[in-house]
């Protein structure tokens, strides 16, 4: 007799690995225990790390399985590898340095479910000490530079508009039971590629994420072509994840801050400001250019970069 076939996976994990140490076996615990009872496979997607952290993946087999590059690709590439290499009809990405808490996976699945033009739904993602990192945001244009998710003006005025608009936020729905209706949930333009639960067929419409970027940036503007294809993306306030940010770029600090301005203007470029003869686009290369330069003198003045 043939043996009978393996019952389909529900969800496929990726997370892409870059120098993570043992981030990311935290993370593999986490999505391990958040997919109890669940039919689940996990991709690590390596990008060339030199700490060792990619063989932390096979600790964890058969539920994952590891993927290495020769060299560093990118973060939206290295995802598209790990959903090509994955075969769930939703797909949990999670930063290595990101921490699933109870019910979140639950949460999120209910969210999807709830709504069925929803193509990605983004839990609140918290700071280690319980703070709310703003993982839903609006549509960058050329004010998110004065009133994004970490600038100081943001900080100084929270209740202007143009800083609401930016960064997105509901009350802690955690508390709320989902049963088989979500709760808790609002629409948005955006929300962090470092913990979000996605439809495989809405992403592979839109072609995935856009491998131009290296990183910084991919989520919105994968978001964004998402909602041109008439999806919603829902930001799950009773979800949520705790995020370290910043455990790869601070292996990388230069190459972080150039990707970060790079990206920013290819988004910018791309969706606000299309078109080589738009003044919009020249002045905000001149603007990235400037900032750029100032944080990568600002790190040398740190001790980050040499």
């Amino acid at each position: 007799m043939n043996p009978e076939p393996a019952p389909p996976v529900e969800i496929s994990a990726v997370i892409v690995n870059y120098n993570a140490g043992d981030e990311l076996r935290g993370a593999l615990v986490s999505i391990a225990d958040a997919m109890r009872g669940r039919r689940f496979d996990i991709v690590v997607v390596d990008n060339a790390s030199a700490d060792g952290s990619a063989a932390i993946a096979t600790e964890f087999a058969p539920h994952a399985r590891l993927i290495r590059n020769q060299v560093n690709v990118g973060f939206g590439t290295g995802v598209n590898q790990g959903i090509a290499a994955s075969r769930a009809p939703l797909i949990l990405l999670l930063n290595p340095d990101c921490r699933l808490l109870p019910g979140a996976v639950e949460r999120l699945v209910a969210s999807l479910d709830a709504h069925p033009s929803c193509a990605i739904a983004g839990p609140r993602i918290l700071d280690p000490d319980g703070g709310v990192q703003g993982s839903a945001r609006g549509d960058p244009d050329m004010l998110t530079g004065l009133f994004g998710r970490t600038s100081s003006l943001r900080r100084l005025l929270p209740g202007l508009a143009v800083s609401k608009r930016n960064v997105i936020d509901l009350p802690d729905a955690s508390d709320q039971t989902t049963g088989t209706a979500e709760t808790g949930s609002q629409v948005v333009d955006w929300i962090s590629g470092a913990c979000m639960l996605a439809r495989r067929d809405a992403v592979a419409s839109v072609g995935g994420f856009d491998e131009r970027y290296f990183m910084y940036w991919e989520d919105a503007d994968l978001c964004r072509r998402l909602r041109a294809r008439g999806h919603d993306i829902r930001y799950v306030s009773g979800a949520a994840a705790v995020h370290r940010v910043g455990q790869s770029s601070r292996t990388a600090p230069e190459l972080s801050i150039r990707a970060f301005h790079a990206g920013a203007y290819l988004y910018y470029a791309t969706h606000v400001a299309p078109g080589m003869l738009n003044p919009r686009r020249w002045l905000a290369r001149l603007l990235l250019a400037g900032r750029c330069q100032w944080r990568l003198r600002a790190a040398r003045r740190s001790g980050l970069l040499m």
